[in-house]
């Protein structure tokens, strides 16, 4: 065997007999960064030059083969090869070349994969263009050897929806031509080559591939794709962009549709859009950087306790079982552990009856749980979840049964939304040990974990929650403690200010209208009557006597509780839903009663444009969020950013409220919420960090800096 070097190392060749394996090795995932693009180029051209190579097997080291492209380089200018010429070179190689996938093979690295002429996955691989996630498309000619490999119809939903495939899959859709079992890629590629050139196999290009042959069919699936995409990614950029893509890759030769590609990928670059996505990416992963994971190693997590057997505490219960975790369950008597159980089985059965899960593999999972009606089952565990009803002292005398039970040292958590999570701790004997784990319901679905920081817990109890998040698939967020932490704090301000709107002319389905264009799935009408408007209520009436006898409150939403109208539960709400329907319709009596109580106040009802419902629903959200930043509660703009895209709908594209002020520009906002205060100098009082940085000449952004 001998040895070739390449750029920086990150791309080495070494002689197997007459086959040369090139190995991609750019730690962590072998991400595609422009030492890579030149070491492969060269690698594969010294490979197609040398007499005494026959066959080629491209593989990356360690558990990935490429996982897309360098985030390092995200910003900085382009340095060439670029990839489109790097697969291009792979495919006109005049030997076979032979991809070996283990672990990720995405986006770019699907792509390399796929100007191959055979590929072989291990079992462990999963292939994706997820390109669509971050504002982009394929732009290595994915667009245009998938569906030749494929078909448009799967390569359509295979970028369009951004997934990954695992070997499986990809073996029946034809993204690879076998599996090898183990764990050594590159013995899988050099059997699979030594295959090959025993038979006498020549290179097989992917742009012979017959994948569109049927010009009928292909043209049938860009037209559903393009229909789909134009109803549910309405006001998105790159979705689209990869339909017309795939429509040149039926219309035109392959180099030339390949061409028209990368002018594609090369506007979605350009894309504001694609700014908002990349910042949710990176927020994504910042937000679990804070300080305590730093200065503490977490505490031992191999078993779970959940107060409570609810909606709320059933999906925590799933959430823990999905990840892997032995489940205890304590409940106040027989009955309503039978009901947890149910709730917790009705999740799973659900699965087995979409074909998603196995009976089999319901009953190993189940196998996990434990239901009990004695608090002593926790005395094991190492971390308990309080999930009982909202109400302080409710909670307290559950810690204080926790206290009395619960091992030294177990984590003790209290899944609350609102209540002061010192005042919880402080019923303890141990406060160093509590801390909220803020879920969001349904527990197993929503990706948001607020992770709130009360004033006298370990860090190790922090750093201990944040792995519990990432074994839950969690989007953890640290918040401090205050009434409503990052998230239901900065909604009750920006539901009063919708309030304020409905109060002064525009009716609940114009707001919802509003925001729903502005790219949220929901308005906050909507999002009421789903939730429940008799939590809200509640909460009101808690926050009665607290409340600025001078501040504005709008009592619609009261009028509307006092009938018993509590959304989707009671069939009415903003809404009406006959016959249980999920799709709300508008409800003359609800605009009855608004009229009447406008009518109350002497308000004189106008007319609002979409543009000013938005300006005012943002400017709320964005001021609320700067004091959120500035008080602490939030570490940085961007965890208020990652609060919103994972728990509130805010949309992806955009980046979360932080970053779409910053691109809409702070004096703006600064101004428009100046403009308001003129009517209500109360609700709108400038935050004084927006009016620090506008003064400053600069944004949000520049206090994002890491932590921990």
């Amino acid at each position: 065997m001998t040895t070739v070097p390449a750029p920086a190392d990150v791309v080495r060749s070494a002689r197997h007999g007459d086959v040369l394996c090139i190995t991609i090795a750019n730690p962590p995932v072998n991400a595609i960064s422009s030492a890579v693009r030149r070491g492969l180029k060269a690698a594969v051209e010294a490979a197609d030059a040398d007499a005494g190579v026959k066959g080629i097997v491209i593989v990356g080291e360690g558990g990935n083969f490429v996982a897309g492209a360098d985030i390092r380089e995200f910003g900085q200018a382009p340095q060439p090869p670029s990839l489109p010429e790097v697969c291009n070179r792979i495919e006109a190689c005049g030997k076979p070349v032979v991809a070996a996938i283990r672990g990720a093979a995405l986006g770019g690295g699907l792509e390399i994969a796929l100007a191959a002429h055979y590929r072989v996955a291990l079992q462990d691989a999963k292939l994706g263009l997820p390109e669509v996630q971050l504002g982009l498309m394929p732009g290595a000619g994915g667009t245009v050897r998938s569906p030749r490999l494929v078909g448009a119809q799967a390569a359509l939903d295979l970028m369009l929806s951004g997934r990954h495939v695992k070997a499986g899959e990809a073996l029946s859709l034809g993204l690879v031509d076998e599996l090898a079992t183990g764990e050594d890629a590159q013995a899988a590629g050099l059997a699979l080559a030594s295959k090959l050139l025993a038979q006498g196999a020549g290179v097989r290009r992917t742009a012979d591939a017959q994948g569109l042959a049927d010009r009928a069919a292909a043209q049938a699936a860009i037209d559903a794709a393009r229909a789909d995409t134009a109803k549910k990614s309405r006001g998105l950029f790159s979705p689209m962009k990869i339909v017309e893509a795939v429509q040149a890759a039926l219309d035109k030769s392959f180099y030339e549709a390949v061409k028209l590609e990368r002018e594609a990928f090369l506007a979605c670059i350009d894309s504001p859009q694609r700014a908002g996505l990349i910042h949710a990416f990176f927020a994504e992963r910042e937000v679990a950087k804070v300080p305590e994971a730093k200065a503490a190693q977490p505490r031992k997590l191999e078993s779970v306790g959940i107060v409570g057997g609810g909606t709320m505490g059933a999906g925590i219960a799933v959430a823990a079982l999905d990840a892997g975790f032995p489940v205890v369950m304590v409940e106040r008597d027989q009955v309503s552990i039978d009901r947890g159980r149910a709730n917790v089985e009705k999740v799973y059965d659900g699965l087995v009856a979409k074909g998603r899960m196995t009976a089999e593999a319901k009953a190993t999972v189940m196998a996990r749980y434990t239901g009990s009606t004695d608090y002593a089952s926790f005395a094991g565990v190492d971390l308990v979840i309080e999930a009982v009803f909202e109400d302080l002292e409710v909670k307290k005398a559950v810690f204080k049964e926790l206290d009395r039970v619960c091992k030294p040292g177990a984590v003790l958590a209290t899944n609350t939304s609102y209540l002061d999570i010192d005042a919880i701790a402080a019923s303890t004997s141990r406060p160093q040990d509590v801390v909220g784990l803020h879920f969001f319901s349904p527990a197993n679905i929503m990706k948001l974990l607020e992770i709130v920081v009360p004033g006298k817990v370990s860090a190790d109890v922090v750093a201990t929650a944040f792995v519990l998040a990432k074994r839950m698939k969690k989007v953890a967020v640290r918040a401090g403690v205050c009434d409503g932490f990052i998230g239901n704090r900065i909604l009750a301000v920006y539901r009063q200010a919708a309030d304020h709107i409905l109060e002064d002319g525009a009716s609940p389905y114009e707001i919802d209208a509003a925001v729903r264009a502005f790219g949220y799935p929901m308005g906050p009408f909507q999002v009421s009557d789903l939730a429940g408007g008799d939590i809200g209520w509640a909460t009101r009436k808690r926050r009665a006597g607290t409340r600025d006898p001078k501040a504005r409150y709008v009592e619609v939403a009261d009028r509307i509780c006092e009938r018993g109208w509590f959304g989707q539960k009671t069939a009415r709400g903003y809404y009406l839903y006959p016959q249980g329907a999920r799709a709300g319709q508008e409800d003359p009596e609800v605009l009855a009663i608004v009229d009447a109580e406008r009518q109350k106040k002497g308000i004189t009802p106008r007319k609002f444009t979409v543009d000013e419902i938005m300006r005012r629903y943002m400017a709320a959200m964005v001021n609320e969020g700067a004091k959120v930043v500035a008080e602490g509660i939030a570490l940085r703009p961007l965890d208020v950013d990652a609060t919103f895209l994972y728990g509130y709908g805010f949309p992806r594209h955009r980046g979360g409220p932080m970053k779409y002020a910053d691109t809409v520009g702070l004096p703006k906002i600064l101004e428009d919420i100046r403009t308001f205060a003129k009517d209500d100098p109360l609700f709108w009082k400038p935050a004084p960090l927006l009016e620090k940085l506008v003064a400053e000449g600069k944004d949000f952004a520049s206090l994002n800096q890491p932590q921990g």
